[in-house]
């Protein structure tokens, strides 16, 4: 049964918040004399008001919309609004993470790859009504062939898959434990770790048959697979397996990358958390590997974007105290790859939600849909990246941070 959770957790959550009330519930909110990007419409619009009640939009109209006698009512002055953020590759591990990406005006993330399923406890807790959580996707532990304890921690039954996790039905059974204990997408490597110096990132780890048995055992629940696919063998068997996304992709070849489009399958190239390993507080060798490979995923992603393949944009990054990459940077270094503004907008709000199938429900600025949005100061469509600096985020329907 997908979905489920703890009495310990449903107990903190009414802890938290009081009688555990559903998020938006209360008076409406009004934003007023706001410029509004909604995500679907080429231009955006001036002088809107924007009513909220129970956690969704109930309107977007002219200035002189009426609103109703008991609305809390905040002026935006001619500040800008924005879908809330949704970045599509996160490895969210705790509760300050989760809050430091709501800061930055991530609403909606999906976490791929931590210890413990800590991150179906945010998702439940954010569900119970926890306004300063984004909404979480779990995707557990990565299908790895040497995976985390942790793993084997929590599912004791599999401690006879040690030390290697491979052929088709040890995977089949990784995944089942995973998607019973309720995970939204899963998680498979399908090449090795960038991340490390004794890992080779061009290392195909699962064969099609193997990843083509996963995606099976996801299409049963419901739920798609995400590949993390550096190198480009592992990565074209991964699409060929009907994974729905490729996360990273730097030596993708032209011809995988025209597989990806004609399969429709999404790819996450996370530049800005790859330059990442540039950084001087990184082993010299990675160091090394990162000026090697950073232009490598600057040129496929480019080449994606000219070939117009479906992108989502995600920071593979924990938003830890050390996290210093956020989802805007990752939409700037699209637009430096040939997107537009507007696209690289949609790829971090509207686009992220279709890959994550949460379009029904938010990514959008449509009546409707839930509250999910964000303020900044400067028009991001002249000036992507100020809106870095987030003045309020609009979580579920109610205000979850305000600087103004």
């Amino acid at each position: 049964m997908r979905h489920l959770f703890s009495t310990g957790i449903l107990l903190i959550a009414v802890f938290i918040n009081g009688q555990g009330q559903s998020s938006g519930a209360g008076r409406p909110l009004a934003l007023i004399n706001g410029n509004l990007i909604d995500g679907v419409s080429d231009e955006p619009r001036s002088g809107v008001t924007i009513l909220i009640r129970n956690g969704r939009l109930e309107s977007i109209g002219s200035g002189g919309s009426a609103l109703p006698s008991d609305a809390e009512v905040i002026d935006l002055a001619g500040r800008w609004v924005m879908p809330g953020l949704i970045d599509a590759h996160t490895h969210i591990a705790d509760l300050d993470g989760a809050r430091a990406a709501l800061r930055s005006g991530v609403t909606t993330a999906r976490n791929l790859g931590i210890n413990h399923f800590v991150d179906i406890g945010i998702r439940e807790l954010n569900r119970r009504g926890v306004v300063d959580l984004p909404d979480m996707l779990s995707a557990g532990y990565h299908i790895y062939p040497t995976p985390r304890e942790g793993l084997f921690l929590d599912f004791p039954k599999l401690g006879d898959l040690l030390p290697k996790i491979k052929g088709v039905e040890s995977v089949r059974r990784v995944t089942r434990a995973q998607i019973e204990r309720g995970i939204d997408v899963i998680k498979v490597n399908a090449t090795d770790r960038a991340g490390t110096v004794s890992t080779d990132p061009r290392r195909q780890l699962y064969t099609e048959e193997e990843m083509r048995a996963i995606v099976e055992e996801g299409r049963k629940a419901g739920i798609g697979v995400a590949a993390h696919a550096h190198g480009d063998e592992g990565g074209r068997a991964a699409v060929r397996a009907g994974v729905r996304t490729i996360e990273h992709g730097t030596y993708l070849s032209r011809e995988t990358l025209e597989l990806m489009k004609r399969s429709g399958t999404w790819l996450v190239p996370t530049l800005a958390t790859m330059a990442e390993m540039l950084e001087p507080r990184n082993d010299v060798a990675l160091q090394i590997r990162g000026r090697h490979m950073v232009p490598r995923l600057r040129e496929t992603t480019r080449l994606a974007i000219s070939l117009g393949l479906k992108i989502a944009a995600g920071t593979d990054t924990d938003y830890g105290p050390t996290s210093n990459f956020r989802l805007i940077n990752e939409m700037v270094e699209l637009t430096r790859l040939g997107m537009t503004p507007r696209d690289a907008i949609r790829a971090g709000t509207a686009w992220s939600a279709d890959c994550l199938g949460v379009d029904k429900r938010t990514g959008r600025l449509l009546s409707g849909l839930e509250a999910d949005l964000i303020v900044v100061e400067l028009n991001p469509l002249t000036s992507l990246e100020s809106a870095l600096d987030v003045l309020m985020v609009v979580n579920n329907g109610r205000v979850a941070f305000r600087r103004f």
